[in-house]
């Protein structure tokens, strides 16, 4: 899931957190400083369903607004075993291969 708080407030013409954490403390849901910031520029890790409900009326919006599916990041059975390489990261690393300890080489495989 995407959060999507902050489009969501511009399209209501709220452009700064601070703005929102004022009317949702009109509203019974006071929020400190630090997590305003967390969930205005951020994705919050939990947040309870009653406040989603304070923030869907202070903005007006459904729930569908502010939290946008993401259904290509859940891994599906079966493809566990595909790997994809971000740009810049670093290569796979190779199979390890056993070696004897009396220096000679194992037969082929």
């Amino acid at each position: 899931m995407r959060w999507n708080l902050r489009l969501t407030a511009a399209n209501k013409g709220i452009w700064k957190a601070s703005e929102l954490q004022r009317s949702l403390a009109e509203h019974g849901l006071v929020i400190s400083a630090g997590k305003m910031s967390g969930l205005w520029s951020g994705q919050p890790v939990s947040l309870k369903l009653e406040d989603l409900d304070v923030i869907c009326v202070v903005l007006g919006c459904d729930i569908g607004d502010l939290l946008i599916p993401e259904p290509q990041k859940v891994t599906r059975p079966g493809e566990g075993n595909i790997t994809q390489t971000a740009v810049g990261a670093a290569a796979p690393v190779p199979a390890v291969v056993p070696k004897r300890r009396d220096g000679r080489s194992l037969p082929p495989a």
